[in-house]
Parts: C-alpha cells; structure tokens; sequence
C-alpha cells in the first residue's frame, strides 16, 4: 500500500508538472504568443559547456505567500533556456510531493522559481538536503530568499532571506560585477549595468561574504541607487551569489520580479550558466572571499 501510494503521489506531480507547464504559455496571465517569441529569440543558442550528460530540471513555482506575476514568464524561460540550448529538459510543478528521494533521484538541479513562504515537513526536509549534499544543484530566482521561515538550515543553505526592497520594481539600478572575470558572468562582457527591476535587501547574518561567493552587487556609486538605502547594512547589497554545500551547488540571483527580463539575453545567459554551474557541468570557484 505504500510503495501504491508513492507512486500515485509520484505520478500526480508529473501531471501537475505537464499541466503547470502549460499553464506558464499564455493563461492565467502568463506570457502571451509574442512575448514568448521574445523569449525564444533571447535565448542563448547553445550551452556554455556541452552538459556531460543528459540533465533534468526540476522548476518549482509553488507559493504559500505572495505571488508574483512573473512566475509563468520564468517558467516559460528557463524551459525554452533548456530547450534550444539543449543544456537540460525541464519539468515544472507546483507539488511539494516531489520533494522526496525516489523523484528527486531523475533531476540533476531544483530551480526555485519566486516561490515564497514554502512550508516543508520533516521527510521532504530530509529529501532536499540529501539531494543536494549528494552533489545535485539548487538554483534560486529573485523571491527564492523568502522562503522556509520555519527552517533556519535552508534560509543557511540560500544564502538571504527577504527583509524587504527599498529598490522598487519601478526604478533602475545600478548594478556592479565584483568579479568581472567569473565564468558566470561572462554574460555582461566586464561591464556593471542598470535596469529596471525589484531588488532584495540583503540583511546579515544570513547574508554574509565569508559564506557564499558574491558575484554581483549593487553599485552605490550610482545616484540614485545609493539614495535608496536606508540603514548601514544595504551598503552591500548581493545580486548573484555562489556556494558549495556538501558535494552540491547553490546558485541564486535576485534579479526577475520584472517581466521583460525574461527576454533579456545577458541575463537569460547569466541564468543558464548559473544552472550549469548547479548541474555540476560548468566547473568554476565557489570559494567565499569573504569582505
């Protein structure tokens, strides 16, 4: 009875996953037929490094807090990443019951997409950290950080935690690369950049240079983007950070509230090489440098 019921629970979340999927292409304010043409054009065409074997992604979406609006566009875009790059297939859910060790087994990387507020029990606790110490990958967009109140150890794992954004989605931001000649992000050719979008605070100590590897942060020396801080902390705002735990991979990057930077390509290449990096097949230094 109970290997019938995990695989019925299995088989849910692989429909919910096709359905969820269809979901993300034009319903329920998802992307529209142009705009994931958009997408399809922005895409990078070819993998960074050629994957060493046959990759599967796991695209989680659910919420237990807010929702947010571009949650189908990363969906759509980081399945058509996979596609025409041919880095990786992607299966997307909304089930917590995949959080086990038997469907965890078939993915190589778990892709928290702006969920928030998720709530995990003991037994898909356990799943999670063991797929990941196992030498699988996590990747992160943008509200993966407000997550997993009610479990320190994750909230450890991602790196930050959401405290709030005083840079709204509406302003545009400068943004720094604090190494401009990290494999990951080759994407933005050495340059720093603005754009417009909805930045996370990134409050110690969960967020902490001595613990995870800072790619890109916010650049204080633009006006504006100075003008939004509001305690001593958010001098030093992390965009896009790296982290090994165990023989695992954590890559999170806090840009993607906004829509349209779903057909951005630097960003959309700075996404798949980070998901690379989580599947283990582009090799790179996680190492923190600390401050």
């Amino acid at each position: 009875m109970k290997r019938w019921t995990k695989t019925i629970a299995v088989a849910m979340a692989m429909v919910i996953g096709a359905s969820s999927l269809a979901w993300a292409q034009g319903a329920q304010g998802g992307p529209s037929a142009q705009e994931l043409e958009k997408i399809k054009q922005a895409a990078p065409a070819k993998p960074t490094v050629k994957p060493a074997q046959p990759r599967k992604l796991l695209v989680f979406s659910l919420c237990e807090g807010f929702r947010h609006s571009s949650i189908p566009y990363w969906d759509a875009a980081v399945r058509i990443l996979g596609e025409k790059s041919g880095a990786f297939e992607v299966v997307v859910s909304r089930d917590k019951n995949v959080f086990n060790d038997q469907t965890l087994k078939q993915f190589d990387a778990i892709c928290f997409n702006n969920t928030t507020n998720l709530k995990t029990n003991d037994a898909q606790r356990k799943a999670i950290l063991n797929f990941l110490k196992s030498g699988k990958g996590i990747v992160g967009i943008h509200a993966a950080t407000d997550n997993f109140n009610d479990w320190p150890e994750m909230q450890q794992i991602m790196g930050g935690k959401f405290t709030g954004h005083p840079w709204g989605a509406g302003g545009t931001w400068a943004v720094k690369l604090d190494e401009p000649d990290h494999p990951l992000l080759k994407a933005f050719a050495g340059q720093g950049f603005k754009l417009k979008d909805e930045i996370y605070r990134t409050d110690p100590p969960l967020y902490d240079r001595s613990k995870q590897r800072v790619l890109m942060s916010l650049d204080h020396s633009d006006s504006a983007t100075a003008a939004r801080r509001e305690k001593p902390e958010d001098d030093d705002v992390g965009i896009t950070w790296i982290k090994q735990v165990g023989d695992g991979r954590v890559f999170y990057c806090s840009l993607g509230h906004n829509n349209h930077l779903t057909w951005w390509t630097p960003l959309l290449q700075h996404y798949l090489d980070g998901i690379q990096f989580a599947m283990g097949d582009l090799k790179c230094d996680a190492r923190p440098r600390g401050k």
